[in-house]
């Protein structure tokens, strides 16, 4: 089989195409002969980091594909099930970025009628934007159609992947979705996206706008920019909410102040899906897996994320995307 392969830390020079034999699926793994793969900011940076699990590393978190083989101890019935991948890369050496991987069963998610290129953009940014949905104290631990009826989510970032798979899950449990972003061109994408108000923070001043929106302040904030937009966050979280930051601004430090946040009884949470508990993931997994499909989520321009597709000789490209920080989702094509 064709696969991507890096054997040490470095820039996207260092990821290379071979051929390698198609694994064995071990006992409760699977098969999956990968259609796309999801590229995610944590693939560039586990590659410059150099994260290898066995000496080499084939890259790649999430995936959407066809179960070829199964392992012992896993239904047979699977054989031929449309699924998608999450995790695929965490401590293996078996990503996404090949023509086939083998996962644990637990990390192929059944898929249905719903594209390969969906499948492949849910895993980590819509895993994670779940997490920051339910980890507040005030927020209920499973999303579905009414779970955040009475809520405010505040989106920092809605034009990003995380940022548009919050909004499409806020707005699926009928939360009161409020996005920021940089550019009129982006304002558009996160409305598509389904965002209820979209407030250009380059033009506009956040906090009235959010506090004309909510008076008391929102529920939750899904921050990308924890260090850009602490004073912001403090003064439009409600009492006994959330920020929820799952970027790190490129290692930049946050001050925040003790008296104001001591006042809302709020709660700063940092959120990273890989070492997140295990029940809150199999959680994140059942909910998105239901909101896909219902057809709830939706992936494309029209959707509010345009999506950039990659041969899979060029994951090096599409890891420069990402590292870019291209608008959008870039998927890498790895079969027919």
């Amino acid at each position: 089989m064709k696969a991507i392969v890096y054997e040490s830390a470095g820039d996207a020079s260092v990821l290379q195409l071979v051929d390698r034999p198609v694994p064995e699926p071990g006992p409760g793994e699977v098969l999956v002969r990968v259609a796309v793969s999801g590229v995610n900011p944590t693939d560039w940076k586990a590659r410059q980091q150099g994260w290898l699990s066995a000496g080499w590393q084939i890259p790649g978190q999430d995936g959407a594909g066809v179960v070829e083989a199964v392992g012992q101890g896993v239904d047979r019935a699977l054989t031929g099930e449309r699924v998608w991948l999450w995790e695929a890369a965490w401590q293996r050496p078996w990503g996404t970025a090949a023509e086939y991987t083998v996962v644990p069963v637990t990390q192929a998610v059944r898929l249905g009628d719903a594209s390969f290129d969906l499948g492949a953009a849910l895993g980590i940014p819509f895993l994670t934007a779940h997490r920051c949905l339910t980890v507040g104290e005030t927020m209920p631990d499973r999303l579905h159609p009414g779970a955040l009826a009475d809520r405010t989510v505040l989106v920092q970032g809605g034009a990003g992947a995380v940022g548009n798979a919050a909004i499409q899950l806020a707005r699926w449990a009928d939360a009161t979705v409020i996005a920021t972003v940089s550019s009129p061109e982006k304002a558009q994408l996160a409305a598509a996206a389904g965002a209820d108000h979209v407030i250009d923070y380059r033009e506009q001043d956040v906090v009235a706008e959010v506090r004309a929106v909510a008076p008391q302040g929102v529920r939750t904030v899904v921050e990308v920019s924890a260090a850009r937009n602490a004073a912001t966050d403090v003064q439009v979280v409600a009492p006994g909410g959330v920020v929820c930051v799952y970027a790190d601004d490129g290692g930049a430090e946050v001050t925040l102040p003790i008296r104001p946040l001591m006042a809302q009884n709020a709660r700063w949470q940092f959120v990273l899906v890989y070492t997140a508990p295990r029940a809150a993931k199999a959680h994140g997994v059942a909910d998105v897996a239901a909101a896909a499909a219902q057809g709830a989520l939706r992936v494309g321009a029209a959707a509010g994320l345009p999506l950039h597709h990659h041969p899979l000789a060029a994951t090096a490209a599409a890891h420069r995307a990402v590292e870019n920080s291209v608008v959008g989702k870039v998927l890498v094509t790895t079969t027919e």
